[in-house]
């Protein structure tokens, strides 16, 4: 077949086990360097170097210089939504059977490049939904700046270009979570107020007790 998406192509970058471990280990959103994520695949870094390459070559990384340093992230939020995906299609094809990573920690909230994942992140969709702030799309309805008050998020002042709403197939709840720039902008608010933090180690997202109450008043469990 001459036309349409190299579907091929894009899928042998990802299937091999050292460059699938590197781009999961950038689905947290930061930067690494190349030694770092050798690291993480396991492998010397001059082979992690020309798989680094190739995958930059293929649309899937970015590289960004500072100084002396050169770093890799992934190039943008749908290669997230990508890999997301390929997880969730994957996982009931493992010896597992609950679907999602085994630390219960990630299960509960994480991150997914730039917003939030994991069963809080489902909830919040759900909770957007019942109200009427989210509406099939997913499109943010008037209500979502009411919604989103104690938050201090305008959905309608978010700078960029990106879609404001995105439904993202969580890889452990198998429902979705939401991206976009309205996902960021939310993740972004709670992070300021001190609703969570990040867990240094891993893709963890833990919410603090007072961060917990406001979450759950905010975006009510069914």
């Amino acid at each position: 077949m001459r036309n349409g998406p190299d579907i091929a192509r894009t899928a042998a970058l990802i299937g091999d086990p050292a460059r699938a471990a590197m781009l999961a280990a950038l689905m947290d959103g930061r930067a690494l360097t190349a030694r770092e994520l050798s690291e993480t695949a396991g492998i010397m870094p001059q082979t992690a170097s020309s798989h680094l390459a190739k995958l930059e070559a293929g649309g899937l990384l970015a590289r960004a210089r500072q100084g002396r340093h050169a770093y890799l992230r992934l190039a943008g939020p749908e290669v997230a939504a990508l890999l997301e995906g390929l997880m969730t299609f994957a996982a009931p094809r493992t010896s597992r059977v609950r679907p999602g990573p085994r630390d219960a920690d990630l299960r509960e909230a994480r991150v997914c490049y730039n917003h939030l994942a994991g069963r809080r992140g489902v909830q919040m969709y759900d909770a957007l939904m019942r109200s009427g702030a989210l509406a099939e799309g997913p499109v943010a309805t008037a209500a979502m700046g009411r919604a989103l008050a104690p938050l201090e998020v305008d959905p309608t002042g978010l700078p960029g270009r990106a879609p404001l709403c995105r439904d993202c197939l969580d890889w452990s709840e198998r429902r979705s979570h939401l991206s976009g720039r309205l996902g960021r902008a939310i993740l972004a608010a709670m992070e300021a107020r001190h609703w969570v933090r990040r867990d240094p180690a891993s893709r963890a997202i833990r919410f603090t007790p007072p961060g917990a109450r406001a979450f759950d008043a905010t975006f009510p469990p069914g």
